[in-house]
């Protein structure tokens, strides 16, 4: 596990672009698993810009999503899907068809996350997008997740609804329920990067950095991945 400690927000988007474009980059036809959340739409900024500066094919890349919550259309200002569409695929030219997105009106649930699944194990993951919870849980897997869960859909936590209330008009407004990516879905990454800003992330990613994995801490389990890339910030480091 590598640390990467940066002064700013911009110096951490900047780090976390440059992996993924060298990822892009090494391979022919890659497949990058990305993240939502305020944290890493700096990354997607620089992203962009280094996409469409460049001689990359991007009709060779394909995405997946970490997560989606239940019952939001793909429209919906506060769906992962408008979301991604708005802070980065509507400003590259990744064919639709090469980007995968859980479906949060989907009609059979255990339909879609088998499903999603499967593209993911047929795909591959050259690398992984995420961010961090102030409770450890990555995507949205909370405390008490098993390692070895696959792509499932997952009552919200108060803390986690709470934390997201934030991009909704009304506590009572967040979905209570979500699909996300199982963590051994997360761990079929050849690379994982995570960026982990702000003070209130502090004891997320020293309980990281102790090394101690325990499905209580569902981040913890990176450290038995080969390849993770830690991007921390001042404020989190607490230095």
């Amino acid at each position: 596990m590598k640390l990467v400690k940066v002064s700013t927000y911009e110096e951490m988007s900047n780090e976390a672009s440059e992996i993924l474009f060298d990822v892009i980059k090494e391979n022919d036809k890659p497949v990058i698993g990305l993240a939502t959340g305020s944290t890493p739409e700096g990354t997607y900024k620089a992203l962009i810009e280094k996409l469409n500066s460049s001689d990359v094919n991007q009709n060779d890349i394909t995405t997946f999503n970490l997560d989606e919550y239940v019952g939001l259309d793909k429209d919906h200002e506060q769906s992962y899907s408008y979301y991604m569409h708005e802070n980065f695929f509507n400003h590259v030219s990744i064919p639709e068809e090469n980007i995968h997105l859980l479906n949060g009106k989907a009609e059979d649930a255990e339909t879609e996350v088998t499903a999603y699944e499967a593209a993911i194990d047929q795909a591959g993951l050259d690398v992984q997008l995420l961010g961090i919870g102030r409770n450890g849980h990555i995507a949205f897997n909370e405390p008490g997740t098993s390692f070895d869960s696959v792509t499932h859909i997952v009552d919200l936590t108060p803390e986690t609804i709470e934390d997201n209330s934030r991009f909704f008009d009304d506590l009572k407004d967040v979905p209570n329920k979500a699909f996300t990516m199982g963590l051994s879905s997360i761990m079929k990454a050849e690379k994982i990067v995570i960026l982990i800003s702000g003070e209130n992330k502090k004891e997320a990613l020293a309980e990281l950095l102790s090394g101690e994995v325990s499905e209580n801490n569902p981040a913890s389990v990176l450290n038995n991945h080969k390849d993770v890339t830690i991007i921390a910030d001042t404020a989190a480091i607490g230095e």
